[in-house]
């Protein structure tokens, strides 16, 4: 694969990535810094178990105010009881004096083995060096926050502003344990565009809930889910309507690049539900289907066995204006409920499903609404790959 064109962050953003020693010697820590204060929004994961640094940043970030975004990788600072909070609490409080802003600006944010405490002497020892934010190229970033991930994860956008033209730009990581019930896996959108706290706020839940939080590789959801944008400003004010396109576009983006680099995953594999009674009726049967181990498994092995699609969607059994003799499934736009395939339409199925990228359509004709899902496959790497994670 061809090295990746450099993604710039845009105007007012640096930062610092480096190896403290949390697991090997490759980069795992970052700090993602604006030179001027920024709006900002954040989501998190509603796990019971999350994580001091979701905890901590929670408030953090509850006024809509942050100016920059630590993030140590390959270790989740999970279930470590009060010294976890008190380690958080001090990563926050070291990236601030390097910053020169108070703590609360300070978003923290944590990735890796779960019930592991930091090597606070590393931390210390590494947080007492001279720490230059001399980095300007995303992928320096998505590379530092990376964990069991194949590769880097960047996505650009840009829009006309005030000033001329303002940036949006996406980093995120996360390849297993994504079922999220916020966003996903950690993922930081910065941009130079400005928009005020209460109008961004709105702007980003709706983006993530179209995008983040569509996406699960295996139904898990994550301890240290978090999901935040940083707006500063210096590119001047934009349409509201266009940056949120922008947006979109990016989050969307890095979703599709989380569910194809999904832990063991050979295809992207999205699942769309029209015709639904609401929004949140489609998003639960896409779900269920996206979820399916029987579903994922028959793509994995290009399979057109539509019957376990047809037995995920009746899974929703509370969803009760679902009626069978209705509903309408497709594999990448072929129908195969209720007008089910002959032998030459199976063969090409079989074909479309060898591809890198397969869809499938479900419509209920209940109502009009719909929703779109995004994951991947399930192989034998994926028991692999999370059957020795901490040996």
């Amino acid at each position: 694969m061809s090295a990746p064109q450099p993604a710039p962050l845009p105007q007012g953003f640096a930062a610092h990535v480096g190896n403290i020693g949390i697991k090997d010697a490759t980069d795992d820590v970052c700090v993602l810094s604006s030179a001027v204060p920024c709006t900002a929004s954040a989501v998190f994961t509603r796990s019971r178990f999350a994580g001091p640094s979701v905890e901590l940043s929670r408030t953090h970030a509850a006024d809509g105010a942050l100016r920059a975004v630590v993030v140590v990788s390959k270790n989740a600072n999970v279930a470590n009881g009060p010294q976890g909070h008190a380690d958080a609490a001090e990563l926050a409080d070291r990236t601030a004096a390097l910053l020169g802003c108070a703590a609360t600006d300070v978003l923290v944010a944590s990735t890796g083995v779960i019930g592991r405490p930091y090597p606070m002497d590393r931390v210390r020892s590494y947080f007492d060096g001279a720490l230059a934010l001399d980095r300007t190229d995303a992928f320096d970033v998505a590379t530092a926050i990376m964990t069991t991930d194949t590769h880097p994860k960047v996505a650009t956008a840009e829009l006309p502003s005030a000033n001329g033209t303002a940036r949006v730009v996406g980093v995120a990581k996360g390849v297993g344990m994504i079922e999220p019930d916020m966003a996903t896996m950690l993922s930081f959108i910065t941009t130079d565009a400005e928009v005020p706290a209460d109008v961004l706020d709105a702007v980003f839940r709706r983006v993530v809930a179209r995008t983040f939080n569509s996406l699960s590789v295996d139904s898990d959801t994550s301890t240290s889910d978090t999901a935040a944008v940083l707006a500063n400003g210096l590119a001047g004010a934009v349409d509201v309507a266009e940056f949120e396109a922008a947006l979109a576009d990016v989050c969307l983006a890095l979703t599709r690049q989380l569910a194809r680099d999904g832990e063991g995953a050979t295809k992207l594999l999205t699942v769309t539900v029209t015709g639904a009674r609401d929004d949140e009726q489609a998003r639960r049967v896409a779900k269920s289907v996206l979820n399916s181990p029987l579903v994922k498994t028959a793509v994995h092995g290009a399979d057109p066995n539509w019957g376990r699609v047809a037995m995920a969607v009746g899974k929703c059994a509370d969803d009760t204006d679902i009626d069978q003799d209705s509903v309408v499934i497709r594999f990448g736009g072929s129908e195969t409920y209720p007008a089910q395939p002959d032998e030459a339409g199976l063969a090409a199925l079989e074909t479309y499903l060898q591809g890198g990228e397969v869809e499938i359509g479900v419509e209920l004709a209940v109502a009009d609404s719909s929703w779109t899902v995004y994951g991947c496959d399930l192989s034998d790497g994926y028991v692999r790959i999370n059957a020795d994670y901490t040996t």
